[in-house]
């Protein structure tokens, strides 16, 4: 138990002005007998409530009615009508809207970067550009790098096509913020200069570009623009190829490939079979 001291400053400390315990404390002062007496509260009585007058309606009597202007009609005043000038009124003003120009509509509309990911390989003399469906790097068992591997065997090259520098797909766009200016042009010559620098170092009978990035970027072409050659700038001649997806989705479109293929097959054929005696002499 505490103190009486003490109990009064935490109760003034909680603002607490009159209290009762609920058993005798110890060292406590006597209760005051003023605080016990429970007094109830008087009724208040409820105010009468006294009825109001409504006041009746008194009749008024009618106001009168103004007479009526009645038009003249006398010869004169039709006169003078017919000599007074008719004043036309002044129509309201449409408020002019402000039709902005394509110019600054396309300016302010910047178009949003490309994004694609492109894988960069060799198979014998033949090197190629092909789309990622996944956007991640081809495996072993993936439907797409199987198909690729059949198109290799059908052009009678090899089957297991090598990485190009170190493995690492072509990304585009390259930073996802900054002031770089990473629209469609900044992005076919970043291909194109990728494929080139790889063209420097080992040439190539032939560039396959499959997908639609490829037809793009590398060879400035539509992805309506397939199984047929090109002759790009810098980079040779290049065979256009549907995206893998797209040939496993539609298989009328391996028939239409095979026959380009076959027309293109003496570029890297013959270059190979030059290579091969080159090596036996």
């Amino acid at each position: 138990m505490i103190s009486e001291s003490r109990r009064r400053a935490f109760l003034g400390a909680m603002q607490i002005t009159t209290w009762l315990p609920r058993t005798e404390l110890p060292f406590a002062a006597p209760s005051r007998p003023e605080l016990l007496h429970f007094f109830e509260p008087e009724a208040e009585p409820t105010p009468a409530i006294e009825p109001r007058l409504v006041p009746q309606p008194t009749r008024s009597e009618p106001e009168p009615v103004a007479p009526t202007p009645v038009a003249s009609t006398s010869p004169a005043a039709d006169a003078v009508r017919s000599v007074m000038p008719r004043v036309a009124l002044p129509e309201p003003k449409k408020p002019a809207v402000k039709t902005r120009e394509p110019k600054t509509v396309a300016a302010e509309q910047k178009a949003a970067p490309p994004r694609f990911a492109l894988q960069l390989l060799r198979a014998g003399n033949v090197l190629l550009l092909v789309e990622l469906p996944t956007g991640e790097s081809f495996q072993s068992r993936d439907p797409a790098y199987i198909l690729l591997k059949d198109l290799l065997r059908a052009a009678r090259l090899p089957d297991k096509p090598q990485q190009v520098g170190d493995g690492e797909p072509i990304r585009w766009p390259l930073l996802h913020r900054g002031s770089l200016d990473q629209g469609a042009e900044a992005a076919r010559d970043y291909v194109q200069g990728v494929v080139a620098a790889e063209l420097e170092d080992m040439g190539c009978a032939c560039l396959w570009l499959i997908g639609s990035p490829a037809l793009r970027f590398a060879g400035e072409v539509e992805a309506d623009a397939c199984y047929r050659e090109l002759t790009i700038e810098g980079l040779g001649v290049a065979l256009t190829i549907p995206g893998l997806e797209q040939l496993m989705e539609q298989p009328g479109s391996k028939a239409q490939l095979w026959k380009a293929m076959r027309r293109s097959m003496p570029r890297w054929v013959i270059g190979l079979g030059e290579s091969t005696s080159s090596v036996h002499e």
